[in-house]
C-alpha cells in the first residue's frame, strides 16, 4: 500500500490535476481535495488569512481530511490529497495522518497565472497573489518540486517518481 500523498502549494500549481491523475493509476483510489473540505462550512466560514478564526477552520480542514484519508486507507485504497500546507498545519498533517508524504509544488508567480487563464478560477486576483506569497515559502516538507517549467505530463511524472521512491526507503 502507498503512503498517503499530500500535494500542497499555491494556486493553479497544479495540485489538483496531479493529485487526480496519480489516483486514477491505482486500481482503489481515492483523491481528496482539502478546498472542498473547508467550503462543506456554509455558513461562518473564515479563510486561511482572516486571522484566528481562519488558522482554525484551516486546522480543522486538516483534521477532517485526514480522518477521510485514514478511513479510506483502513479499506485499502491508496490516496492523494491536495491542500495548502502551511508551517501552522504541518504538524497537524504529521499527528494525524502519520507516514504522509508531503510534496510542496512550487510555481512562479507569472507561470501561476498564465496556468490560472486555462481553468475557473474562484478567488480575486488580490487573493490569489497572497496565496502564492503565503506559500511561496514551504514548511519542511519531504520534497519540494519547482513546476514552473513542467508541462502537466512531466509533473505527474516526476511526483509519481518521487511518491514511488519515497515507498522503497
Amino acid at each position: 500500500m502507498m503512503r498517503p500523498l499530500v500535494l500542497s502549494g499555491g494556486p493553479a500549481v497544479g495540485k489538483t490535476t496531479c493529485g487526480r491523475a496519480l489516483a486514477a493509476t491505482h486500481d482503489r483510489a481515492a483523491y481528496i481535495d482539502g478546498d472542498d473540505i473547508r467550503q462543506l462550512v456554509v455558513t461562518g466560514a473564515a479563510t486561511l488569512w482572516s486571522g484566528p478564526e481562519g488558522q482554525a477552520q484551516h486546522e480543522l480542514a486538516v483534521r477532517n481530511t485526514a480522518a477521510l484519508a485514514m478511513n479510506l486507507l483502513a479499506d485499502g485504497f491508496v490516496v492523494t490529497a491536495s491542500d495548502v500546507v502551511t508551517a501552522d498545519v504541518l504538524p497537524v498533517y504529521r499527528e494525524q495522518l502519520p507516514d504522509c508524504f508531503i510534496v510542496h509544488l512550487a510555481i512562479t508567480l507569472n507561470a501561476a497565472r498564465a496556468r490560472a487563464a486555462t481553468r475557473p478560477v474562484y478567488i480575486t486576483d488580490e487573493e490569489f497573489e497572497l496565496l502564492h506569497r503565503i506559500t511561496a515559502a514551504p514548511p519542511a516538507v519531504d520534497l519540494v518540486i519547482d513546476v514552473t517549467d513542467m508541462t502537466v505530463e512531466q509533473q505527474i511524472g516526476r511526483v509519481r517518481d518521487a511518491w514511488t521512491a519515497a515507498e522503497k526507503r
